[in-house]
Parts: C-alpha cells; structure tokens; sequence
C-alpha cells in the first residue's frame, strides 16, 4: 500500500498499487507526484518509486505523461516525409507534375503521423504546403495540356506541310535533272519514280509525312507530260501532285487526294520548278494540258 500527495498537496492513502498506475492513465498523477510505500519514512516520486518507475517511463517514452520537472524535453524533430513532400510538390513544375502525385500521398502520411506523434514530430505546416503544392500541380497539369496540345497538333501540321513542300520541290528539280540529261524531254509517265530515283537520293522524298506509311510514294506524276519536250510545256502546268495511288502513279486531277493532307491546301508542283499549297476552291483553275 501506498500513500500519495495530490495536486492539491493533500495527502491520500493508503491507496493500492494499482489504484495509482490508473490515476497515472488517467493524467491525475504524474512523474512527480510524491509517494510513501507502507513501512517508509521518506517520500519520493513515482519517477524514483521502484514499483513505478517502469510505468512512468512507458507513459513518458508514449507522450502521455510530461517530463520530471528539471529536465529537458528533446527537441521535435521535423518530420523527413513532410520535407519530401513540398519538395517533390515544387519539383513538379520540372516533372509536369509526376513528382507531385507522390507528394500529395507523402503529405498526408507525414501529417498522419505528426498528429500521433504526440509532439516528437514537428513539421505539420510543411507537409500541409506539400500536399496544397502538389495538388495545384495535379490541378495545373490537365489544364496545360488541354491549351499545349492543339499547339502541338498545329506545330506538327506545319512541320509535315513544309516538309511536303520541300519533297516536291526536290522531286521537281530531280524530273528537270532528268529532262537535261535526256534531250530536254521528261521522264516516262509509266516509271517516272524509277527514272528519278538516282537524282533524288532516296525514295523517302517521295513519301509525304502526313501519308500512309504503308505506301511507297505519296505524289503521282502529270500523265500529260510523259515524254514531253521540257521547252514546250507552260511552266504554269501542273508536274506533280499529291496523290494516294502509289509509286510510278501518273495521270490528271482524278489521281489527287480527296482530303487535304496540310490544313485545308493541296501540295503542287509546277514545270517551272516551283511549289504551291492550293485550296479546293483553287483546284479548277490549275492547269493540266501542256
């Protein structure tokens, strides 16, 4: 048995054992509070007590007592996940928010884990801004890509536009090459891809980037101008054209895309050499016959 002094400085008891470990779960009693075993002439605290010293440093080492007076509570230490997280939040304006999701998810399990630490833990404010800064960005990153996307498309139609252009103005000189170097006469309209071949390198100029990948050749040759003298064609006729029939296709305005492969125009390229991008309310006035 036991007597105690209480908060009020009054003495109690005797009291059991266990009567006092339940005034120490219930916060009336703490490591302070002075306690006389039956038989002893001396009082001291339940933090020397032998019978409960055990109890008080379980409840001091849990946070549910406060520490002896006299000594000096450790310092909380920040929370290493709450750092993680406004840093991995701040890091998704690099990442386009990939960092952010596992911020957001660190933020709420450091502000979890400083709410049951009883104290030990600090840190609350900044996993509060880690998981506010990573949910910005999972906010601003769909928003960013909606406005970038059809800003690439567009970039993307313009970059495949200018390389079609380019492709038939390379294809164009190659037929002129050709002409020179044959009596000034054009190629064959039968294998006009086969006669310039050597003269443009490569068959990947005649592949447009917006085509059918499958195909071999995205432009067909002006029929009309199979075999003809280069000096006698109207350099306003029509030489090449965008077409979907194949390699060595040859023929007149039946053989063009149905569907405009560059935003609304057709790719042309004229005997002189040169190259125009034609809209469908064009296309009549484009001339076929040398």
């Amino acid at each position: 048995m036991f007597k105690i002094i209480g908060g009020d400085s009054k003495e109690y008891g005797p009291v059991s054992a266990e009567q006092i470990r339940q005034w120490l779960a219930q916060g009336r009693a703490d490591a302070q509070t002075k306690v006389q075993p039956e038989g002893a002439t001396e009082w001291t605290t339940l933090a020397e007590c032998a019978d409960f010293a055990d109890d008080v440093k379980r409840k001091l080492a849990a946070g549910i007592l406060p520490p002896p007076l006299g000594t000096k509570a450790e310092p909380a230490k920040t929370s290493g996940l709450a750092i993680a997280s406004l840093v991995l939040g701040i890091c998704g304006v690099i990442t386009c928010g990939v960092t952010a999701l596992l911020g957001l998810v660190l933020g709420i399990v450091a502000l979890l884990k400083i709410n049951k630490s009883g104290g030990r833990q600090s840190g609350g404010g900044l996993a509060i801004a880690g998981i506010v800064v990573s949910g910005l960005f999972l906010l601003i990153v769909p928003m960013y890509a909606a406005m970038l996307l059809p800003a690439l498309a567009r970039a993307k139609s313009k970059a495949q536009t200018i390389n079609c252009v380019n492709n038939v103005k390379q294809i164009a000189l190659a037929i002129r090459i050709y002409a020179s170097d044959n009596k000034d006469h054009f190629p064959a309209a039968t294998n006009w891809c086969d006669a310039i071949l050597r003269d443009i390198g490569s068959d990947k100029v005649l592949k447009c980037p917006a085509g059918d990948a499958t195909e071999r050749s995205h432009y067909a040759f002006n029929a009309n101008l199979g075999r003809a003298e280069d000096g006698k064609v109207d350099p306003r006729t029509v030489m090449i054209f965008e077409s979907d029939a194949g390699w060595n296709a040859s023929g007149g305005r039946e053989l063009m895309v149905k569907k405009p492969r560059h935003s609304g125009a057709f790719v042309v390229g004229l005997a002189d050499g040169s190259v125009q991008q034609v809209t469908a309310a064009r296309i009549g006035d484009l001339r076929w016959e040398p």
